[in-house]
């Protein structure tokens, strides 16, 4: 990706899916490739240096799928808690010390290399702030580049400090990477959604045997 960067980067995939009829959006196919190969796969082809994988909610189907990359597991015991408790478990266990960190959700079909090479070089090209977050149409997406000064900060803060609450009481280290690219802002909660999202791309997105 940037030779001169070390770029890390959070995947998560511990959620319940319960919007879903309680499946694991990470094992979604989309053309018969499971979402989380798909994004393992854009994560590597980007250059990242170091991928945490988060797992909760079907670990025992998410880490086998997981463990043929060469990405570092960390699994969250309480994954009822919420998707913060895996965020900060995810950072905690990458750590800060990468000059940016992209937190990468695991129900985005279309998210690819190219998409993830983007965000990391508007970050390179930003004049200030400490995130850069993609906006489509007015909508913000995912993923969300971190620097690692902004992820320090949020550990230091302690565990009630996340990824979403600093962005909310910081805003003036945000920036907004103005796209029209609807990658950033498709992702899957439901089953209608899956049905829209196969009518207006013309793939297939099945869900986990």
């Amino acid at each position: 990706m940037h030779s001169h960067q070390r770029i890390g980067a959070v995947l998560l995939a511990a959620g319940q899916g319960s919007r879903l009829g309680n499946q694991p959006k990470a094992l979604l196919h989309l053309e018969g490739v499971p979402l989380i190969t798909r994004h393992l796969t854009a994560l590597s082809d980007a250059g990242v240096n170091k991928v945490v994988v988060v797992t909760g909610f079907y670990h025992e189907q998410v880490e086998p799928v997981a463990e043929q990359f060469s990405v570092q597991i960390v699994r969250n015991i309480n994954p009822g808690d919420g998707q913060p408790s895996s965020v900060r478990l995810g950072i905690e266990t990458l750590g800060h010390s990468f000059d940016a960190v992209m937190m990468m959700l695991c129900d985005q079909p279309l998210i690819s290399a190219t998409d993830l090479t983007t965000l990391v070089t508007a970050f390179e090209r930003r004049t200030f702030g400490e995130i850069v977050i993609p906006k489509v149409n007015g909508q913000r997406g995912n993923p969300v580049v971190f620097s690692g000064a902004a992820i320090g900060q949020i550990l230091a803060d302690g565990q009630q400090m996340y990824c979403r609450r600093y962005i909310d009481q910081n805003p003036e280290q945000v920036i907004d990477f103005e796209s029209q690219n609807i990658h950033y802002v498709t992702d899957i909660d439901t089953l209608a959604d899956i049905t829209e999202f196969e009518q207006q791309t013309g793939l297939t997105l099945t869900l986990p045997n």
